[in-house]
């Protein structure tokens, strides 16, 4: 899903309009200020850095989980706190499912490192 979403974001980074949606990815990662073009690239190219470590069982791939997704489920909390509205309570919710599962199979990203 991240990888998918990473080229979802490089995508629309080039063919977006700012005005057809309420809250852009910048307002989500709580960076209200930033233009929205870049913000898009940035996070789509640290997502795939990420996953790339993610799927390779790398340690700083398993951290890098971890930080975006809590960072970005809280930063999601806030805003379902303020706003209401589904696509900010459903981020929330899957921040939460990457959590759980991430921690849940640790194991293999430091088992891993132990046999190289």
């Amino acid at each position: 899903f991240y990888i998918f979403g990473a080229f979802v974001l490089l995508f629309t980074s080039i063919f977006y309009d700012t005005d057809a949606n309420q809250f852009g990815i910048a307002e989500r990662f709580g960076l209200t200020n930033a233009p929205e073009q870049l913000v898009r690239v940035l996070v789509a190219l640290i997502s795939l850095l990420m996953v790339f470590g993610y799927i390779r069982l790398k340690k700083w791939g398993f951290w890098m989980m971890i930080f975006y997704s809590l960072f970005f489920g809280i930063i999601s909390w806030s805003l379902s706190l303020s706003y209401n509205q589904q696509p900010f309570i459903g981020n929330t919710v899957w921040s939460i499912i990457i959590l759980v599962y991430t921690i849940h199979v640790r194991n293999a990203f430091f088992r891993r490192s132990k046999q190289e």
